[in-house]
């Protein structure tokens, strides 16, 4: 199975995979905006999730994110490179973006599922169901058993950090941020990339 999903990825081109994430995120924000119609009283209690004035914002969003993405750098140095292969999407998707398409990428990417994961699903349905989904919609995640476990913790602790800030601001700066720093951290660590700095 991860096999044929490996040699699905190799056939799209790079234009095509940038079309299938966004993709995926507008049908996020389209799911949101169905399920938000009928779980919502209206649209002003959906705007009370935000609050882009709250200092939580760079304090807890932001220190939490660079603790993730300080272990997650660390990890990668100690663990066998196949506990963070993914089929090679990652480094498709960011190793030859420029930095300001890569925070694009990453702005997109946080806003539809944080909009969609922890606005609507956890508000409505709980922590539990929301990183459970959250988890199983990364369905590239499902062959790698370290990955799997990774997004599942990582779901739970954006979750954690949702139910205690109760702001949905913090989670998607947060989400943004570990998004934008790992997808640079991707673009400068291909071999080409290391190829063309060691000479």
């Amino acid at each position: 199975m991860k096999n044929k999903y490996t040699e699905l990825i190799n056939q799209l081109s790079d234009r095509e995979l940038l079309f299938h994430l966004y993709a995926t995120q507008v049908l996020l924000v389209v799911l949101s905006l169905i399920f938000g119609f009928f779980l919502f009283n209206d649209f002003t209690e959906f705007l009370q999730l935000f609050n882009w004035n709250d200092i939580n914002i760079l304090l807890i969003g932001g220190s939490a994110a660079l603790l993730i993405v300080a272990t997650d750098l660390f990890l990668m140095k100690v663990l066998p490179e196949k506990s963070y292969d993914d089929g090679g999407l990652n480094k498709r998707i960011f190793s030859n973006k420029k930095i300001l398409h890569i925070a694009f990428i990453a702005a997109i990417v946080a806003l539809g599922e944080e909009i969609f994961f922890r606005g609507v699903i956890q508000t409505h349905f709980g922590l539990l169901i929301s990183s459970t989904i959250f988890a199983l919609v990364h369905y590239r995640y499902l062959f790698n058993w370290f990955l799997f476990l990774n997004i599942i913790l990582l779901s739970f602790f954006i979750g954690f950090i949702y139910l205690w800030t109760e702001n949905l601001s913090v989670t998607i700066f947060m989400h943004f941020l570990i998004d934008f720093l790992l997808g640079v951290y991707i673009k400068y660590k291909t071999p080409e990339r290391e190829e063309m700095l060691n000479e």
